[in-house]
């Protein structure tokens, strides 16, 4: 698909903060009723490289839901890259997902018959990019995590941290403004899971903003900015400020 899906019209893209969440709630009727995020309170700036830590059941994926626009809160107020998410249509929702997240799962998510750059050039498929140009991106995305080497390979000819190094370069291929990573050392042994943790690092010297979601305090400690979740409630962050904008309600 080479036509490109408009971008949402409104919003602020300059904002210091990628990611500002204000006050948010985020139930599932029953019975009995859920309550997965209790009033929870958050801002990622521009540049950041972040650790969002908590048991199963904590909420923490809802959260990465919540801020990969993939469901919208109960209550309270979000905005991700400037655009205020309360007053966009699930169209617009869809594209500013396409345009401006990038994602990386703990199951990589690959298509197995498809070659390292077709998995990597598919993240650019609604981006109104055509096919050329999409696999010239994927390989230089690949090759920026290390695999330019393994660019016709298979999924399936793939290691554990060799198809998680192909996710990684789908998620930063677009240059979206914020990464959300969900567990990615989830199914890695412990060498693979170190390097996929300091490609991370590396990306984020290199300008990517990235919020890692995970339940491994070993992994959340190693990053600058940790954030602790519990019953759905932010209880602690590392990164927290005196003061910060609210998110700006509709006009």
């Amino acid at each position: 698909m080479d036509d490109a899906v408009p971008a949402p019209a409104i919003g602020d893209a300059t904002d210091a903060f990628v990611a500002r969440l204000e006050d948010v709630v985020k139930d599932y009727p029953g019975p009995p009723r859920v309550r997965a995020l209790d009033h929870a309170s958050l801002q990622i700036r521009t540049g950041e490289l972040a650790a969002i830590v908590g048991p199963s059941g904590s909420g923490k994926t809802t959260l990465l839901q919540i801020m990969g626009t993939l469901d919208r809160p109960t209550s309270g107020r979000v905005a991700i890259a400037g655009y205020d998410l309360d007053v966009l249509s699930d169209r617009e929702l869809s594209a500013l997902r396409a345009q401006q997240i990038g994602f990386v799962f703990q199951q990589f998510f690959l298509l197995e018959r498809e070659t390292a750059v077709e998995n990597v050039a598919n993240g650019l498929i609604y981006r109104g990019i055509n096919t050329r140009e999409r696999r010239e991106l994927a390989a230089t995305a690949l090759e920026r995590v290390g695999l330019g080497h393994r660019l016709q390979h298979r999924a399936f000819q793939l290691s554990g941290g060799e198809r998680q190094r192909v996710a990684v370069a789908r998620a930063v291929v677009g240059r979206p403004a914020i990464v959300l990573a969900d567990e990615p050392t989830g199914n890695l042994d412990t060498r693979r899971a170190d390097e996929i943790i300091e490609l991370l690092e590396q990306l984020n010297r290199d300008g990517v903003t990235i919020v890692v979601i995970t339940h491994s305090l070993e992994v959340a400690e190693r990053l600058p900015r940790l954030i602790r979740i519990r019953d759905g409630q932010i209880v602690d962050d590392s990164g927290i400020t005196a003061t910060m904008p609210r998110v700006a309600g509709p006009s």
